[in-house]
């Protein structure tokens, strides 16, 4: 080898030696100025409050503050989108649910980014499942109570259930409650659940699947008849999931998750997961999170990406069994 050549390598080499030590430096002094954390929805949401709650832990843990910034729109593709186009330097995030990762990859034709190739994952941070309540007209307080009642042949057509539209998530949970329970409730679609949950409450339809039923539960206006997750809701514990009540395996759960930009350095990656679990471990988090419904996860990205793979194929599933489809 020349001493030409052995002089470029070194130079090579050196150049290397100063990248790698400029980027863990950059990840040690991390962050040195306040972060932006794109929420794709409206102030006031579920998954706003969730993600304010969340962001305000990694604040005291990081040392600088997490600044939450709503833009809604799309059904949370605007928020989402805007993200794929900011900096990967650990100071823009996007703080969303699975609606924008893995429904809208089922439900939408052509979605303007990639779910997962398109973010940096930083962590799950909990799950929740939506709540099955039904108008206390239909003679059932447990799930087996109701699967007799819908599966006798004289009540045919004689069940509703509302949702927030087509595509959306409470049509997945019903048609797939449909399917395993071997039954034919009619769908009826709304412009939201507030609506849904209003015509449940004056009989018109019989059955809804639905996050926010708490206070009607606690009111004694409608029966719970089990949470849609794979676990208890924690404000229930006393309740079973509706796989432990009889459909075994049924598990259709909401989550919210941290990513960044495609792009983000390993170490400001791991940095930013470090301040997730470190948040989820603060008790007054844990109180205010499950006191909302949430169970809290903490997963490493890997975790998540799976988890976003999976659900998906899942839920393309769902979808083809659905007649007329979810597009």
């Amino acid at each position: 080898m020349t001493t030409t050549k052995r002089k470029i390598l070194a130079w090579l080499g050196c150049g290397l030696l100063f990248s790698a030590g400029l980027a863990s430096a950059q990840a040690q002094t991390y962050p040195q100025r306040p972060i932006k954390a794109i929420v794709p929805y409206a102030a006031g949401g579920f998954s706003d409050q969730a993600s304010r709650i969340i962001a305000e832990a990694m604040s005291r843990n990081l040392g600088q503050n997490i600044v939450i910034e709503n833009r809604a729109g799309g059904g949370g593709r605007i928020g989402s989108e805007a993200v794929t186009k900011m900096a990967p330097d650990g100071y823009q995030l996007l703080m969303t649910t699975n609606g924008t990762k893995t429904y809208m990859a089922v439900v939408e034709k052509s979605l303007s980014y990639d779910p997962v190739n398109d973010f940096t994952p930083i962590s799950l941070v909990g799950k929740y499942g939506l709540l099955m309540v039904v108008n206390p007209s239909v003679p059932a307080k447990t799930l087996p109570e109701f699967l007799t009642y819908a599966r006798d042949p004289r009540n045919k057509g004689k069940i509703n259930y509302a949702t927030s539209g087509m595509g959306s998530g409470l049509h997945f949970a019903g048609e797939l409650f449909n399917a395993m329970a071997k039954i034919d409730m009619v769908h009826v679609p709304y412009k939201g659940s507030g609506p849904g949950m209003q015509d449940v409450l004056a009989g018109v339809c019989q059955v809804i699947f639905d996050g926010a039923a708490k206070p009607h539960i606690d009111a004694g206006k409608v029966n719970f008849l089990g949470t849609t997750s794979s676990v208890r809701d924690p404000r229930y514990p006393d309740v079973p999931t509706l796989s432990e009540a009889g459909l075994t395996g049924y598990d259709l759960t909401y989550w919210v998750g941290i990513f960044a930009p495609k792009g983000l350095p390993a170490d400001i990656q791991a940095r930013l997961n470090a301040s997730v679990k470190t948040a989820l471990a603060d008790p007054d988090v844990q109180r205010r999170l499950n006191n909302m419904g949430m169970s809290l996860v903490g997963s490493t990205p890997e975790q998540m990406v799976q988890e976003i793979r999976s659900e998906t194929a899942k839920l393309r599933q769902i979808a083809a069994s659905i007649p007329g489809g979810v597009n």
